[in-house]
């Protein structure tokens, strides 16, 4: 896989596809809230996990209520395809619930957001 630069025009159609995620000093970043610790752990470690699947590793920033995830190829000290990738995977997990018609009750409180 390559680790060329991304574009800006790259990096705007990737953000499109993310909602919440920005470019900060040249990283892909995006502040996760959670209901509390128990689910900032969680949280922080299913993004360890997807980020082991993907040999491709986030700085992360724990707070009591919030994860704060950090992308960028540090290899080519820009923001990459892999990062966009795994920023689209890391928000598809972080996000979901069960719909509607799923026999999944879901969390009753506010979820992460």
């Amino acid at each position: 896989m390559s680790t060329e630069a991304l574009s800006q025009a790259q990096i705007d159609n990737a953000l499109q596809d993310l909602p919440g995620w920005e470019v900060r000093d040249n990283w892909l970043r995006c502040k996760y809230r959670t209901p509390g610790w128990t689910h900032t752990m969680l949280l922080a470690n299913t993004i360890g996990y997807l980020a082991e699947a993907a040999n491709h590793h986030p700085d992360m920033e724990l707070g009591y209520a919030q994860v704060i995830v950090k992308l960028q190829t540090h290899s080519a000290r820009a923001i990459t395809r892999k990062d966009a990738d795994l920023a689209v995977k890391i928000h598809e997990v972080a996000q979901w619930q069960p719909d509607d018609e799923s026999a999944l009750d879901g969390f009753p409180k506010k979820w992460i957001h």
